[in-house]
């Protein structure tokens, strides 16, 4: 049995938050660093997403932070790439350099190295930017090999999506 969410179990995911995005009329962009477009991809295999899914920013590197989100070099510098103030960042910039209504961001230390005794692998920060300026941010410690750590990343970030859209929703 894997330890971590199957690709039909994030799809589906990913079919419920277009389901909704679509009802509302809005758009989503992802901002993704340690899973390398996999929330982005699970969205993409939905039939009809570009009716709601913008685009995906793939910044794996600070620099294509930097370039491509605005995060800012300081930021980084001080809070470090894996942190909420970082995910936070990554989402906003992903709205700013859109026209999506929902942004989500990931970024963490998938392993297997990387990791350090305040973050240590397995350590995923998120960030979630939605309508009106709202950003949330979280933090997870998830275990199991690079496989796992990512696909839970990336369920956690849809499942947060959905929370928060559902709430502005009702």
């Amino acid at each position: 049995m894997a330890d971590h969410p199957s690709v039909l179990f994030l799809e589906a995911l990913a079919a419920e938050v277009g389901k909704l995005l679509l009802a509302n009329g809005q758009r989503l962009v992802t901002a993704e660093s340690c899973t390398g477009g996999w929330a982005a991809q699970c969205v993409t295999a939905i039939a009809g997403s570009s009716h709601w899914f913008e685009r995906g920013f793939i910044t794996y590197s600070n620099e294509a932070k930097i370039e491509l989100l605005d995060v800012g070099a300081g930021l980084l510098a001080e809070q470090g790439a894996v942190s909420e103030a970082t995910a936070a960042a990554m989402a906003m910039g992903a709205l700013q350099h859109s026209p999506a209504d929902w942004a989500l961001a990931i970024t963490g230390i998938a392993g297997p190295g990387g990791g350090s005794p305040g973050r240590p692998v397995g350590t995923v920060c998120f960030g979630w930017a939605g309508p009106g300026g709202q950003i949330d941010t979280d933090t997870r410690c998830f275990s199991g090999g690079r496989e796992a750590v990512r696909a839970q990343s990336v369920g956690h970030a849809l499942q947060g999506l959905l929370r928060r859209a559902e709430c502005l929703q009702a």
